[in-house]
């Protein structure tokens, strides 16, 4: 059957969690290099731009744990980019949604764990308003980075392929 593992599949699955950790670490950089910690520049209309660091997890969870917390969040993602590699590694050729959701998830894993390691904390810069929710509920959004979007993504696309399953 022509559905078997294929070595160059994986490996471009791989290449493009490369890609987006790297995207997402240019952006970063570049907004380190351009803000100072709480600056805001208006992109479009409930579009910002405000560096911040996030020293938690999703939504902040965690931030102000005293420090210890750093090396969980890495061990955590050390460990999940293990397996979505391995998992990655084991797919059939005709699971490309399931691989493209995992080559997100990877990719913004890594994106973030850099951070992590590097600076100890995890770069945010893009923040956005939504007009229709009231004010006291996540309004702003909290702030999010293009690793962040690439997980939330590929999450979306796992429980797609996860319901869509036989």
């Amino acid at each position: 059957m022509m559905d078997e593992h294929e070595p160059g599949q994986a490996r471009r699955w791989l290449l493009l969690a490369l890609v987006i950790a790297l995207a997402d670490q240019v952006t970063k950089w570049l907004v380190l290099a351009t803000l100072d910690p709480f600056e805001t520049v208006v992109l479009v209309p409930n579009v910002n731009l405000t560096l911040l660091f996030n020293e938690g997890a999703a939504f902040s969870f965690l931030s102000d744990a005293g420090g210890w917390q750093r090396w969980l969040f890495t061990a955590l993602a050390l460990a999940v980019s293990g397996v979505l590699t391995v998992w990655l590694l084991r797919l059939r050729r005709s699971e490309r949604w399931l691989a493209l959701g995992l080559a997100l998830l990877l990719g913004g894993a890594v994106g973030n764990l850099i951070d992590r390691m590097l600076l100890g904390h995890v770069v945010d810069f893009i923040q956005i308003y939504v007009p229709v929710i009231p004010l006291a509920l996540f309004n702003p959004w909290p702030a999010f980075n293009l690793a962040d979007s690439a997980i939330t993504v590929g999450v979306m696309l796992l429980l797609s392929v996860s319901l869509r399953a036989e």
